[in-house]
């Protein structure tokens, strides 16, 4: 049994088992071997000309080790691998490691390994010790612009500014150099979040309710102070001539017993000063909006004047 060189082990295990071919010649191992080693199901090649020294399917980190590897040495991890990667929530998965390299680059797609040219890198990618991976704004932008429905779009917006990976200048900036190129979605989806619009159910939301010819303006996470001077939960929406607030009450935030607890917290907080809340699932918003949007109108309708009694006051939003 052959004895890997000790700087070859100790290679493989920084790169957890991955390497390129251009390392294992280095490495003092030649063609025929790197031949036995898959033939006997020892290595696998998994990308042209890259090798993980294990066999079974591959981890995420895996392949973008390899994906990165195979791309060459200025290449930048961006798309949904790099959202993954920061460990954004809502995030499509998916088994393909988008990367980009420089225009003059002539390493095409192979596998899972998905290669863009790029005009400029990314100069805000950071820096890992196995690969570059672009900043979160440019990784945005780049996944919207392979995305084909508004729905994930609206989600990965949302959740970069809601969760602080990135603000509405670097995405702005960003969606400005992609230009128009594929940018429609991404463009509508920055548009919601600038407008104040704090996930992608709340933005299905307003839309669902936007053809309404009952309805008064709705005040969008809005300001709400009590008569007492009280500062009061924000709901995502409220009907001020009614007094009805309107909440989005998405799966992911009642996992623990300590969010449903948080979120009838808030409920009794905005009864308490007679204000009517409404709840509604994002499944609810997708599969009957017509129902929803009856509901809301029904209850403003029964409610229409009471905001002018309301122990509630709309306060000036924050500049």
């Amino acid at each position: 049994m052959r004895t890997h060189p000790p700087e070859f082990s100790e290679l493989a295990e920084r790169q957890q088992q991955i390497v390129s071919r251009t390392q294992l010649l280095a490495s003092g191992f030649d063609d025929m071997y790197l031949y036995r080693q898959t033939r006997r199901a020892l290595w696998q090649r998994v990308l042209p000309a890259t090798y993980a020294l294990v066999t079974g399917v591959l981890t995420d980190e895996q392949r973008r080790i390899s994906a990165a590897l195979y791309a060459g040495d200025q290449a930048q991890l961006t798309g949904l691998a790099a959202l993954t990667w920061y460990g954004f929530r809502q995030s499509p998965r998916t088994d393909d490691v988008q990367l980009i390299v420089p225009h003059h680059a002539r390493r095409r797609s192979a596998g899972y390994a998905v290669i863009s040219r790029a005009l400029a890198l990314d100069g805000r990618a950071r820096a890992t010790p196995l690969y570059p991976v672009c900043s979160p704004a440019r990784a945005v932008v780049d996944a919207a612009r392979d995305l084909r429905q508004l729905r994930p779009v609206r989600a990965i917006v949302a959740e970069a500014v809601q969760r602080g990976y990135a603000d509405l200048t670097s995405l702005d900036e960003e969606i400005r150099r992609a230009r128009r190129s594929r940018t429609a979605l991404i463009r509508r989806a920055f548009a919601e979040v600038a407008a104040g619009t704090r996930s992608a159910p709340e933005a299905e939301l307003r839309e669902c309710l936007a053809d309404s010819d009952v309805l008064a303006e709705i005040h969008w996470n809005p300001r709400l102070v009590g008569a007492d001077g009280a500062a009061l939960p924000t709901p995502d929406g409220y009907l001020a001539d009614a007094a009805v607030a309107l909440e989005v009450d998405s799966q992911e935030y009642h996992f623990r017993p300590g969010d449903w607890t948080r979120t009838l917290d808030r409920h009794n907080e905005l009864s308490r000063y007679g204000i009517l809340v409404l709840h509604f699932t994002p499944a609810q918003i997708r599969r009957e909006p017509r129902r929803v949007r009856r509901i809301v109108a029904e209850a403003y309708e029964s409610r229409r004047g009471f905001g002018a009694t309301a122990r509630v006051r709309l306060a000036p939003p924050r500049v």
